[in-house]
């Protein structure tokens, strides 16, 4: 290992869970990229109210909730009343109902889905995220970096959940959690996260993916 400014164990860790599962992260990684290139402006959409479903709620517990609301014919008609109704399984889901139906508003015209459109509009992933933190209720920066991530746009862009800070806590990446992420804050800690992805030859969207996966065992989106 080199003499990196970062705790050597635990970056040894990190490039043998790396060595472990690279090729399924890769795959994951196609799929995503396969998903912007290809993808209609409702599968553009489900991400984004996937993501909507995710705070302080597991990511597979959001993902189920939204296959409910697609069985319910619901994701895409539904009032927030009824989104709610079947939204027993992720936290707040009064307040994420809402969300996902002004989102829908917002990127509705003339009764067609215009998600990919307008993000196409924006010169990279990095000004189309400021976008939706400022005008999507309900996406913060993680949210909005996790959506561009799983539609094939997250390759410079961190998602900073607990898993993530506290596995760059231990590899001496960061010197504490922060309680709060501000947009500054954010950004610094996805600068340092970057840092250490060039450092142990890791591109950032794969090691989102390892720090992930030594949290939870699971390869997911």
């Amino acid at each position: 290992m080199k003499d990196y400014p970062y705790n050597k164990n635990a970056c040894r860790d990190i490039v043998a869970i790396h060595n472990e599962i690279s090729e399924r992260v890769k795959k994951r990684l196609q799929i995503f990229h396969r998903l912007w290139e290809r993808g209609t402006e409702k599968e553009i959409f489900l991400e984004l109210a996937f993501c909507l479903m995710t705070p302080q709620t597991k990511a597979r517990q959001g993902e189920k909730a939204i296959n409910i609301l697609l069985e319910k014919d619901l994701v895409f008609r539904g009032d927030a009343g009824e989104i709610a109704r079947h939204l027993n399984i992720v936290r707040f889901r009064n307040r994420k109902a809402e969300y996902l139906v002004a989102a829908r508003e917002q990127f509705t015209d003339k009764g067609r889905i215009i998600l990919k459109k307008t993000l196409r509009e924006f010169a990279d992933p990095k000004t189309m995220r400021k976008f939706l933190v400022s005008e999507v209720k309900g996406m913060g920066w993680k949210e909005a970096s996790h959506f561009l991530r799983n539609i094939g746009l997250g390759r410079d862009l961190a998602i900073l959940d607990r898993h993530i800070l506290k596995n760059l806590l231990r590899a001496g990446c960061i010197d504490n959690v922060p309680e709060s992420l501000t947009p500054p804050r954010y950004m610094l800690i996805e600068e340092k996260m970057a840092d250490l992805a060039a450092a142990l030859d890791i591109p950032l969207a794969g090691l989102d993916f390892v720090l992930w996966y030594m949290e939870t065992g699971d390869i997911f989106k």
